[in-house]
């Protein structure tokens, strides 16, 4: 059975830290602390960053979903912005922004967005090693 972490965050950039430690939090509840959670970190820190600058809906709210299954942790960012969907972009070497979505897809082993009827989610999938994945069982599994 997988172990699961789900919380919301206000659609502010002064809450992008209240995501970050949530998510440090439950990556340390499930023992990992190594480069896969430093990858997971940063990796969610820009999609939240993303869906708090981008979403366009007011008063909107952030569901951010981890998921640790077997070998898989499943990092999932949601808005309720669903029409506005993520796309990489090419950014030059003076400009200040851009190059979240691209450190995504360097950090996570694959990345991508589906379009729910409400939402939309961004998601990056991050696969533990075997070793690691028998270090890291939840305790509540």
């Amino acid at each position: 059975m997988p172990a699961t972490e789900t919380f919301r965050i206000p659609k502010r950039r002064r809450h992008v830290p209240t995501a970050r430690q949530h998510i440090r939090k439950a990556l340390a509840d499930w023992g990992i602390t190594d480069e896969l959670a430093d990858a997971v970190l940063l990796s969610a820190n820009e999609l939240v960053t993303n869906a708090v600058t981008h979403c366009r809906t007011s008063y909107a709210q952030v569901k951010v979903t981890l998921t640790l299954d077997g070998r898989e942790l499943l990092l999932e960012v949601c808005d309720p912005d669903r029409d506005r969907l993520p796309r990489t972009q090419d950014s030059g070497p003076d400009e200040e922004g851009g190059r979240g979505l691209a450190l995504v897809g360097e950090l996570a082993d694959t990345w991508g967005h589906r379009q729910e009827p409400y939402a939309k989610c961004v998601w990056a999938r991050f696969t533990l090693t075997e070793s690691m994945a028998r270090a890291h069982v939840p305790a509540a599994l």
